[in-house]
């Protein structure tokens, strides 16, 4: 029973957001990691009773594209999840509450969001896309809070949420064929493909002079540069190049999937950038 409800939370999708906090708390100069520790533990919480907070409202759907989850297999009863979402959300901001009231108040808006998102923003025009950028990007301000120096995390923030909005627009024209047999409204379906390449493109490229922009204002050691400019940059053309409107599935969701990854450059690359001490 456990695994099954490990399988329903999947706090492995945490892992970006747990990363997220530490190297935004790194950036800041953490007074006690033990406040930058329980931050991270209610970002993994707050992800897992999201999940299955999705799973739930999601059961029918998945019958039909996911019957091997444990609501569609019927080894998890939708009672059982919502208890279980229900209880991982009230821990999340028990602990949040316990770092101080401008952490709870960024855990208390990042359930409210999540939830809005799987109930009613998923299937919009560019909300949906917004509520996921603005998520992640609240975790890096998140492991600020935590740290007690919300400042060098600003930059940070900015730059994910323009990431994040590429690479969630970019979804959408993965999951394009999938979302019009569900008459789910995205950018892509709405607008077309070939304007939600437009501003993947836009948005990508802003992430990049935003990335350039925090080695200045930050003052971040030259191997930042160097992995940005030999790193990201690169994966961020190849993206802007094979986001074709014509572009199979499979093409986008690998383009999707190597841009999720390409983030851990990132990370690093701010992690060395600041250096210890």
């Amino acid at each position: 029973m456990l695994k099954e409800y490990y399988r329903l939370g999947r706090p492995i999708n945490a892992l970006a957001g747990v990363i997220a906090v530490l190297v935004s708390a790194y950036a800041a100069g953490p007074g006690s990691w033990w406040t930058v520790a329980a931050a991270a533990l209610s970002v993994l919480l707050v992800t897992v009773s999201t999940n299955a907070w999705n799973d739930y409202v999601d059961i029918e759907i998945d019958r039909i594209n996911k019957p091997n989850r444990p609501l569609p297999a019927g080894t998890i009863s939708p009672r059982g999840a919502l208890y279980f979402s229900v209880a991982g959300t009230a821990l999340s901001l028990l602990i949040a509450a316990f770092i101080n009231w401008p952490a709870f108040l960024i855990a208390l808006g990042s359930n409210i969001l999540l939830y809005l998102y799987s109930w009613k923003l998923k299937c919009t025009v560019l909300w949906g896309n917004i509520t996921v950028a603005s998520i992640i990007a609240l975790c890096f301000i998140f492991g600020g809070v935590a740290a007690g120096r919300v400042g060098p995390t600003l930059m940070l923030a900015a730059t994910v949420f323009m990431a994040m909005m590429g690479r969630e627009i970019l979804k959408t024209m993965a999951d394009y064929r999938g979302d019009l047999h569900q008459k789910c409204r995205t950018i892509a379906t709405v607008w077309g493909k070939k304007t939600a390449r437009t501003y993947v493109i836009a948005f990508l490229v802003i992430a990049s002079v935003f990335m350039l922009a925090t080695y200045f204002v930050e003052q971040y050691r030259g191997v930042y540069l160097y992995l940005i400019i030999f790193g990201m940059f690169p994966i961020f053309t190849y993206i802007i190049l094979n986001a074709k409107g014509e572009a199979t599935n499979k093409v986008l969701e690998q383009n999707s999937t190597i841009m999720k990854y390409s983030f851990f450059i990132w990370f690093l690359a701010v992690i060395l950038g600041v250096g210890v001490g």
